[in-house]
């Protein structure tokens, strides 16, 4: 992903898993007061990976874009 910015996602919701369209990534845990530090991930060839700080389930999905979640709304928005 070089030269792009690397997505952030977010588990507001508190959902065991998250569909996303990348495979690296930045998880947040969820906004704050309650995030974690933004971790960055990368599954590499496999198609699902666990935050080891939320344990929220990732799950490579290719028919989502890079700003998309299942289910919805779980992309990170910087509110500085």
């Amino acid at each position: 992903m070089a030269g792009n910015t690397v997505p952030h996602f977010q588990n507001d919701k508190g959902v065991h898993t998250i569909e996303i369209g990348v495979k690296e990534f930045m998880c947040c845990g969820a906004s704050a007061p309650y995030d974690h530090p933004h971790v960055y991930l990368d599954m590499g060839s496999d198609s699902e990976i666990v935050c080891p700080y939320c344990s929220t389930l990732y799950k490579y999905n290719p028919n989502l874009a890079e700003t998309e979640t299942s289910p919805d709304g779980c992309i990170y928005a910087d509110v500085a």
